[in-house]
Order: C-alpha cells, then structure tokens, then sequence
C-alpha cells in the first residue's frame, strides 16, 4: 500500500544525477568526511509523498477532478539541464546552440495591451473615485484640482500598458536560463505537476499563480517554468520601487507590474485613493482577457491579500465567471544573499557576478505547483470557513492576568493582513472572505515546498547538536528527521545517497560551521559558528521543518510549562519528568500558545482549539507521551492527588468547589514515555519554537528603553538593535535578532495591546499601553513567554 502511494526518493531524480554533487574538485575535509561514512541501511522513507493536492474541505468538487494525479510517475526535470534532445535538430553545432534553439522552440502566447488602458479609465469603479477626489462645492475649486489628478491617473494608466512582447521573452528566457545554470545546479520541477496545470488549462479559467515571498527571483523562477513547458507566461505583480524608466519599460514589456513613479512602498501606493480601483480595473480586465497572474504573499508584513481581494472581486463583478488558484512553493537550498536583501547597491552586483563566474558549490531549487482549485468554489460555496475572531488581548489577557482560561477557546483575529486602510470600497464579507483566503494560500504554499538537505542538517546542528556532532551521528540523525518529515506528507528536495546528501549539504553550509577531527579516530566533528550572520542563516534555513514539526513543537513547548510549574511548586531543583500531565490542561497550554503564532502554522480549515487538540494527539504519536490508565474506581480528583497530576480545575476557595470535581471526566491523562531518555527528543522539539519566544522575551523587557510615542518603523529598527545588544551581551542566540522576527514580535505586542496604534500625519505611531506600563503586569507577561522556553536563562 505504501508503494502505490509514494514514489522512490532515493532513486535520481533528475536527467543528469550528478547534478547535485559539487562539481569543483572535493575538499580536503569533504574527503576525510567521506572516508568515515558508511552506507546507511534502507529506512522506511524511501518513497516520496504525493503533495500539492488542494483542501477536500473548502474545495471538493477541484478535487475530485483530479488533475493532479502521480499515475504514471513522471519524474522530476532540470530547468537548466538543456541539450539537444530538446530541440528538434541533431548536430555538433546545435550542441552549442542547444539553449538558443529550446527557447526559440517554446511556444509564446502574447499578450497585448491594446485599448486596455482607455477600459480601464472608462470603468465605473474608476469614475466613481475620480468623482470621490474631484467633489469640491465650487466649479472654480473643480478646475483648479483636476489639472493635478488628470496627470495622477495618467501615471497611474501608463500601468496598466503593462504587455509581453514575445521576441524580448524569448531573449529574457534566455539568459536565464544562462544565470540560474551558473547560479544553481539544478532547478527542479515536477513534470506530474506540470500535466496537471496542462489540464487545468482546459478548464479555460485564468490562472493565478500564488507563492510567499521569500526572494526577488521566486516570479521569475515560475515564469521561466511556465515558458519552458509551453505554457501562458502569467503578468506578474511585483510591488517594487524601479527608478530607472530604462529598466521599467523592460520589465513593463516581461508583464511585470511596477508600483507607479513617486511611491517608495506598497503600502504608500495603497494609501492613494485612485491607485486601488485602477489596479482593480485593470486586474479584472487582464482576467477577462484570459491572461495569467502571478502574485506573491508576505504573513508577516500583511502584503498581497490585496490582489486576492481584486481577483476575487472581478468575479463578483462577473467579467470572469470563475479562477483557478494554483499554490506554488519554491525551496532553495542556499539562496545567494544578494536576493534577500532589501536594496542591493551595484557593488553588490558586481561582487555577486564575480561569484558565478568563479563558479565553487552552487544550491539547488525545488519548485512544487500545487493542484489548481476553483476560487469560486472557495468564496461562493460557503465550504471555507470564514469568521472574524476576537482580538488576541481578548483571548490571552484573561489567561494572563487573572488565570482565567474562558476566554481562549475563541478564534484570533488577524484583520491587519487586509486593514480598512487598503481597499476601503471592499465590504465587510469580502474583507473577511479574502483574509481567509490568503490564510490559506500561506499555509497551502508553505506546506508545498520541499524540504531542502540544507534544512536538515542546519536544524539537527542548531536545534539538537549545537555544541557539535561526529558526522556518522549525524547522517544517523539524518535519516531518522528525513523519515519524520515523509511521514507527515511533506516532500524533500534531494535525491541520491546519504553520502552525497551529506557532502553536498555541508559543501554549502560550510562558510557557517566550524570542522574539527575528534581523537584518537580523527572522525570529524561538526559544529555551527558562534558568530551572528552564521547562526541567522542556518535559523533561516529551519523555518521550513518548525512548519513541518508544528504540532509537536507546540506539544513540547505545552509538556515543558507544565514541568516548569512542577518545578515551581516544588521550591525548584531540577526538572522532574515523571508526572502525570492532565489532557485538559495540556489542551489549554497548546491553545494558548497556537493564539501566539504567526499566520500560516495553523491549517485554516481547522479551529484553534481543533489545533490544540491534535497538538495532544501528535505528542503520543511521536512517542513523547503515553496514555496513563486511571482505575475507574478511584475519582480522578484523589488520583491527581496522589499521583501530583497538574490540575487547576480544583478552587482554592471552598465555597466555590463543587461534587463535580470528584466526577470522573472525560478527559485523559499523560505520561512521559521514557523519562530518562525523552528529554532529548523534548530539547529539540521545544527547541524549535524557542527562536521566537526568546525573541519576545526580549524584546518585551527592552520595552522601557524605546522613547513614546515613537513611529512604527524606528520603533522596528530600535527594536532590532536591542535584540542584536541583548544577543551580543549573552553571546548566544543570535537567531532570535533577526528583522523577519522583529516585525513578527512588533505585529504580537500590537495585537496583545501592549503596543498602542495612533494614526496621524500619514504615518504610524507606537507607545506603550497603560495597562503594561505597570511592572507587575509586564512581569506576568513576560513569565508567560518563558514558561514554554525550556531552561530559559
């Protein structure tokens, strides 16, 4: 049964199964690691999962035609690996011209501009807000304004002569494919997925391509796929400050979507109050004309819910009667850092290209198309769950404060992805209805990517070795993660053996660790470098694996606050690990701490409180708990008792207990599996979920040091240095300083009211509530953060 469901992994999986070894000459220390390697037994994760498929709760009807489908298996191509069986020629010169002759073969479907432009200003939405902006009482106030908001529009509407020209496509394909050869070693794509989205053509519903921003070349990676297999290249929308008009008329003529000339950011474009129903307008006319978008999604600055909301929108205004939405998740296993920062100067550049010419160990890409689904199903079929929750102080404030856990059963309220700001004109439903829809997109692109070799070692070296491992640990460690992660339907972006998975891993991770020869074998040990830009890469590296292992790392992370209680009422001393934990309340821990997590971990079909409850379940499946037996003719109340189960249910007041705290409930209760050698397993689990939590603790107790009010974003910078200083002065956790996790700790302080928003003068201000102003709240807070951090210090 296995068989039929997954495919082989450790079989090759490319054209050219060399592709994924180095092909410089091995180093001296990648020799000396490979001579102590064994080959590894066959393990139960031999097989690759089926993944992609889209949710049988909001979508079933998009799954039951089945479009996706691993029958027969098709294998994986190289995007890059182009030769002349790709051409329809034979030849020693057509080896030379191979790429040039492949990318003059593919099918172009272009798409011209045509009088989209004069369409688009004569829509209604676009009327109705140049009524809106040019409403003054007196004819004479209307000749003076409107001069000024004709020549708005017409930057504006110079957008929307966004085309692509199929001759400079084709140049653009080209070369890269030259630069990704020379920046990877291989791209590589699913040819099963590529059927589907073949198949979903014929639905003759426009495609939208949605991927979580990660770099500046995830658009052009899905572009240059599409190209590649004949397939529509989409419009992408790109939301990027471009100065150059030289460069803007280029990328104008590619499809891409620039912000409009005088706007620094999306969110600044957003605030203009006829840039929305323009680019509305103008998606719902690309729709109507058949053409594809790309878009990409960002949790944890609350970008791209935006054009979700416009796609859905020309639906809902009828010039489409229906979108296929199709997830894309895209894993690198080391992304060249010229890509991930904000503003690369042009010393950047230069000192980037030297690096591919130079050549040396390159990364691989993965890149996973999920099966397409209606978005008219989703929204219009009442399938998909959409409520608008409660804000996070509503849920944690009561459970923080005074204990009181009544009130975190509830569903958290994340209506910052979509503010009343951007799109004003969108209703309540609709503002509700396409902030579920970007809920789940995150979590159905994040769940689409593969998990990267580069991944694992970097999360076994920082979250399970960090003082240091043999290699042969190590590769042991490997294999046991790599079954884990194939056990939980998620797909990994390597094939080969476990010595060239090794080498090619620590080939690329090897600017961030540190290699030594451990006596009197000389086996060599691995260790991550202590110093802050290492620890920040491999951090990045296991974000993937915390979204995989979320339910135990929750589950942990809940086990290690109730022990941390035990502790605390037995006067302190170490940790004891066998007791008795109570279902209920290690449900309510979970729960407490899923409310404290970022959009994308929590499936969206799914209830917190549903979260919580598998959370349980997770931990007995991968063997950290076990089910106590409780004699049925003993009340569980005296069996607590006895046997110290952490319970709150029972008052300390007694004129408030009642029989039915001797009432035997339904509820379980929990052992450790093996107290003296779960601890391990418990360390790297809560180890996961402590990046975050240290960061919050943080940057909660260098809260007094910010002046108030202060704007958002020195508040964000501020903020950052403080974390660098605090993991400066410990000399560890750098991983927990990085800006990603700043903004996601800025976005929790708001949502908990310890930060208030104050808008004036077209920008942000911050200042502390008066309720955490005082310290001993703040301290309760900041107790409530440490206790799911095991051994904080």
């Amino acid at each position: 049964m296995v068989g039929q469901k997954f495919r082989r992994i450790m079989d090759p999986v490319s054209e050219n199964p060399s592709s994924f070894q180095p092909k410089c000459p091995a180093l001296s220390w990648g020799v000396k690691i490979k001579r102590k390697l064994k080959s590894a037994a066959p393990f139960l994760g031999r097989f690759r999962p089926l993944v992609g498929q889209c949710c049988h709760q909001c979508t079933p009807e998009s799954l039951g035609l089945k479009l996706l489908r691993n029958t027969p298996p098709l294998g994986f191509q190289n995007l890059t690996s182009v030769n002349e069986t790709h051409t329809g020629y034979r030849g020693w010169l057509v080896r030379r011209v191979c790429c040039l002759l492949f990318v003059w073969g593919c099918e172009v479907h272009p798409s011209p501009a045509g009088d989209r432009r004069h369409r688009v200003h004569g829509s209604e939405r676009v009327r109705q807000a140049l009524v809106a902006a040019c409403s003054p009482d007196e004819t004479k106030m209307m000749e003076l304004v409107m001069p000024e908001v004709r020549d708005h529009l017409g930057r504006l509407l110079a957008l929307t002569q966004t085309f692509i020209s199929p001759y400079l496509l084709r140049l653009v394909s080209w070369m890269l494919l030259k630069v990704f050869s020379l920046m990877f070693c291989s791209v590589q794509v699913n040819r099963n997925q590529l059927a589907a989205l073949h198949r979903a053509t014929q639905l003759k519903s426009p495609l939208v391509y949605v991927c979580v921003r990660q770099s500046g070349i995830d658009h052009a990676l899905i572009c240059l796929t599409l190209f590649c297999h004949n397939l529509s290249v989409p419009y992408t929308i790109y939301p990027a400050h471009v100065r150059q008009s030289w460069l803007r008329s280029i990328l104008q003529r590619l499809g891409v979507v620039l912000l409009p000339e005088g706007s620094e950011s999306e969110r600044d474009a957003e605030m203009d109050s006829l840039y929305s129903p323009v680019m509305t307008s103008f998606t719902g006319e690309l729709l109507r004309e058949g053409a594809s978008l790309s878009v990409g999604i960002c949790g944890s600055r609350g970008h791209g819910g935006q054009w979700l909301a416009r796609v859905h929108q020309a639906i809902s205004d009828g010039l489409v009667p229906d979108v296929s939405i199709v997830p894309v998740g895209i894993s690198y296993d080391c992304l060249p850092r010229f890509f991930t920062r904000p503003q690369a100067g042009v010393m950047s550049a230069l000192r980037f290209a030297v690096s591919l010419l130079k050549g040396g160990h390159r990364g691989s890409v993965r890149i996973h198309f999920a099966q397409a689904f209606s978005l008219k199903e989703m929204c219009q079929s009442g399938k998909c769950r959409v409520d608008g929750g409660r804000p996070l102080q509503d849920l944690l404030l009561t459970a923080i404060l005074q204990d009181r856990m009544d009130s975190i059963f509830s569903q958290k309220d994340v209506s910052w992805l979509l503010p009343p700001a951007v799109m004003p004109e969108l209703s309540p439903a609709d503002r509700q209805q396409t902030i579920a829809l970007t809920l789940h997109l995150m979590y159905s692109s994040t769940t689409t990517m593969a998990v990267m070799s580069t991944s694992l070692v970097s999360c076994l070296l920082l979250h399970k070795h960090r003082k240091g491992v043999r290699v042969s640990v190590l590769c042991r460690d490997i294999c046991w993660l790599l079954e884990e992660v194939l056990f939980r339907n998620i797909d990994v972006g390597y094939g080969g053996s476990l010595v060239g998975l090794v080498l090619h891993a620590l080939s690329l991770l090897r600017p961030y660790l540190l290699l030594a020869a451990a006596p009197p074998t000389g086996e060599p040990i691995i260790a991550p470098r202590p110093d802050p830009d290492s620890l920040l890469i491999l951090s990045q590296h296991c974000d993937l694996l915390t979204h995989v292992f979320i339910h135990e790392a929750v589950g942990a992370c809940a086990v290690s606050a109730m022990l941390s209680e035990v502790v605390g009422c037995g006067g302190g001393g170490d940790p004891e690990f066998d007791v008795v934990l109570g279902q209920e309340e290690l449900t309510e821990k979970s729960l407490q701490l899923t409310h404290l997590l970022s959009p994308g971990f929590v499936p969206p079909c799914q209830t917190a409180h549903g979260f919580a409850l598998d959370v349980v379940d997770s931990m007995v499946r991968c063997g950290v708990l076990v089910m106590e037996e409780v004699q049925k003719d003993t009340p569980v109340c005296d069996f607590m008792k006895k046997q110290g189960v952490l319970s709150w249910a029972v008052s300390d007041n007694p004129d408030q207990s009642s029989d039915s705290d001797c009432e035997e409930p339904d509820a379980r209760s929990y052992k450790l599996s093996q107290p003296s050698q779960c601890p391990e397993l418990l360390f790297f689990l809560c180890s996961l979920l402590s990046v975050r939590l240290r960061a919050l603790c943080w940057a909660l107790e260098s809260l007094h040091y910010l002046p108030s009010p202060i704007t958002e974003r020195d508040c964000l910078s501020q903020l950052h240095t403080h974390l660098k200083n605090r993991a400066q002065l410990d000399k560890a956790h750098y991983e927990s300083s990085s800006i990603d996790l700043v903004r996601l700790v800025l976005r929790t302080f708001i949502d908990l009211g310890v930060l208030t928003e104050d808008r004036q003068r077209g920008d942000v201000y911050l200042d502390v509530s008066p309720l955490f102003s005082q310290c001993a709240h703040k301290v309760k807070l900041l107790q409530f953060f440490k206790q799911f951090i095991y051994m904080y210090n």
